[in-house]
């Protein structure tokens, strides 16, 4: 295993390791405690140490980050795109392997994908309990992440947790604790990893990329347009909506109920909103389904089949393309 930046030639295929931090590099005070941990810790290159390659394969280390991933943003995500970038433009470089935290995994996910869509598989590693834990699962989360890596005609950004493999479209946090913590609603895992080798039960994530939004992307975190979340519920009213105007808000997304329905307060808030210029996205707050068309609401734009956190990264990649 190597930390440098040197490709290997064409006998061996290269997994570049990119390490960001989270509970996976994370440690604990005692080893029995899974909750009074600290986060991104330990570097990527120890969490390798002893590692064994999968086969016709050699590994290749990287720190990008060392945060615990509730801090995550644009310019952490900026880094790690153009790392991804460089080196998936290596004939010699399988696919990638990215250490993460849980909690935002699933919009780190659906960011490079959306802004990379890669031919080869970027596979995204994380942990619900700390490096020095008792029963880490972060090791076995990693090798299986480096199996799915090494998969011939892998393509596209994945996640794997507990021997399940997770899409970026459809991937979700669903529990603050179990190791199974991800899930992807309706449309299903992509697969499992069984005894070091993919069941694989559907396609690979594909999309095509936008041209030249990498290069477009801000390096500093004023430069990322300002989209705000917002829920609909029992009782909801716009003044939320209209502080985010006034404050200089570009992009509201609204977690709405069920088909995207938006209680009336809300909804008239947010229809003086963007009238006023500022882009209004409408998703589900529900953990399955989709926003489909011909309901309530439809004067205010759907998200489609994104999570409301998917729909505010969808549409400041839209302010920052346009």
């Amino acid at each position: 295993m190597q930390a440098s930046d040197a490709f290997h030639g064409p006998s061996l295929r290269t997994l570049r390791v990119l390490g960001s931090g989270g509970t996976i590099a994370g440690l604990a005070p005692r080893a029995g405690d899974t909750l009074g941990y600290q986060a991104a810790q330990v570097g990527v290159a120890q969490l390798l140490a002893g590692f064994d390659a999968p086969p016709g394969c050699t590994l290749e280390v990287e720190q990008v980050a060392q945060i615990d991933s509730k801090d995550m943003d644009g310019p952490v995500w900026l880094r790690l795109a153009q790392r991804c970038a460089e080196a998936l433009a290596h004939d010699a470089v399988q696919g990638i392997v990215i250490t993460h935290g849980t909690d935002t995994l699933e919009e780190t996910a659906y960011f490079l994908q959306a802004v990379l869509a890669p031919a080869k598989p970027i596979v995204l590693a994380c942990a619900m309990r700390p490096a020095n834990a008792a029963m880490p699962d972060g090791p076995q989360n990693l090798r299986d992440a480096l199996v799915v890596a090494a998969q011939p005609g892998a393509c596209g950004v994945v996640a794997v947790c507990a021997g399940v493999v997770h899409t970026a479209f459809d991937v979700r946090k669903v529990h603050g604790y179990r190791l199974d913590a991800f899930g992807s609603g309706d449309a299903g895992p992509l697969g499992y990893v069984e005894a070091g080798a993919l069941r694989q039960l559907r396609d690979w994530p594909q999309a095509q990329p936008t041209p030249g939004l990498l290069e477009r992307l801000p390096s500093a975190p004023e430069g990322w347009p300002r989209v705000e979340i917002v829920f609909s519920h029992a009782g909801a009213s716009g003044a939320g909506v209209d502080a985010l105007v006034r404050d200089g808000a570009r992009g509201i997304v609204v977690a709405a109920t069920g088909n995207g329905s938006v209680h009336h307060a809300l909804e008239a808030a947010l229809l003086r909103a963007q009238s006023a210029g500022v882009r209004v996205l409408r998703a589900s707050r529900c953990d399955q389904g989709r926003v489909m068309g011909g309901g309530e609401g439809d004067a205010l734009p759907g998200a489609g089949a994104l999570s409301p956190v998917k729909a505010r990264i969808q549409l400041q990649l839209d302010l920052l393309a346009n």
